[in-house]
């Protein structure tokens, strides 16, 4: 490490990652910024506030309990977020992740994010924590489908031939994480890393900052992409506070100009 402190951080985070073989890469909302949508709270965001038109908090309109209870008020809030993210793509920073994806061993990415762009711009090894608003559930029997968006919604709560409520296959405030995403996870975390790239989080769960902190213990690199100083921003050997695409696009540059 120390024989890089006169390079510049994107000569330094590609020197990091020419050296990696297994790289795990976490993102949030930050790095969805570039594709138009704003990194925002909520499922991946959307409310910079704690209460609701409704007057109450976010995570109550966004909860199991109230898709169960009201769900008319959930899917008022589910189909906001939707519509935040309707006509939106993937942009270079998710596309940068794919592309370099074959030069290693394993790159694996766990993601916040509900907009299914890392999958769209060619990831295969991705963890949706939280989900994917694209794809809906019955919450009464096991049809399941992948819909483009919700333009073909028109009444909420929208229901299911067998005629109950139809869900996201997201994460609502007060549930368990899905099961397939943990055991993903942790079978990531456990096969081996030597480089750990946070991108546009703030690191406030857990189970997004344990990487970073369980790579800092054990001497594994650990790179920060985000403008803003999160809960890991202490813990890491390189922070670039710059958006994730532009970085991301120069990083890829300098990495293929060391070849």
């Amino acid at each position: 490490m120390h024989a890089m402190q006169d390079t510049t951080p994107i000569t330094r985070a590609a020197e990091l990652l020419r050296r990696a073989s297994r790289v795990f890469v976490i993102t949030g909302a930050g790095i969805s910024a570039d594709s138009g949508l704003p990194t925002y709270r909520g499922i991946g965001g959307l409310y910079d506030t704690d209460g609701t038109e409704d007057g109450m908090p976010i995570e109550q309109a966004l909860s199991g309990d109230m898709l169960s209870q009201r769900p008319d008020i959930c899917w008022k809030y589910i189909a906001q977020i939707e519509a935040a993210c309707r006509g939106a793509t993937f942009n270079a920073a998710h596309q940068v992740l794919a592309e370099l994806a074959p030069r290693y061993a394993r790159l694996c990415v766990l993601t916040q994010n509900v907009d299914g762009f890392h999958r769209d711009a060619g990831s295969r090894d991705v963890i949706e924590m939280h989900g994917n608003i694209r794809r809906l559930s019955c919450t009464g029997c096991n049809h399941s489908e992948a819909v483009s968006d919700f333009a073909h919604i028109h009444s909420l709560p929208p229901y299911c031939e067998c005629g109950a409520i139809l869900r996201p296959d997201v994460v609502l405030f007060g549930e368990q994480l899905p099961g397939e995403a943990l055991s993903h996870y942790y079978e990531a975390l456990e096969s081996g890393i030597d480089l750990v790239i946070s991108i546009g989080t703030t690191a406030v769960f857990p189970y997004i900052a344990a990487p970073v902190d369980m790579a800092a213990r054990q001497g594994v690199p650990t790179i920060e992409i985000n403008p803003d100083i999160s809960e890991i921003s202490h813990l890491v050997d390189l922070h670039i506070r710059d958006r994730a695409a532009a970085t991301l696009t120069a990083i890829q540059a300098s990495l293929l100009g060391q070849q």
